[in-house]
């Protein structure tokens, strides 16, 4: 698991669709206020993406010390 790096949400491209909730097994996201938050960094495992490539279909996740943007 990552501690140095984990999905960060640009809520202002964000649609609340939550698909990045539903499809993460590690509980990295959780439901607030009808958007997902970040509520487990260190649960995301270092360079999976796939939150960001299998489920949100509006570029709304990058990654907090990801070099390759």
């Amino acid at each position: 698991m990552a501690k140095n790096w984990y999905p960060v949400i640009d809520y202002s491209k964000c649609t609340g669709c939550l698909s990045c909730v539903e499809f993460c097994p590690h509980n990295v996201y959780k439901h607030e206020d009808g958007k997902p938050a970040v509520v487990n960094p260190d649960n995301c495992v270092e360079f999976c993406k796939g939150c960001q490539k299998g489920a949100c279909q509006y570029d709304a996740i990058t990654y907090y010390g990801d070099k390759n943007k």
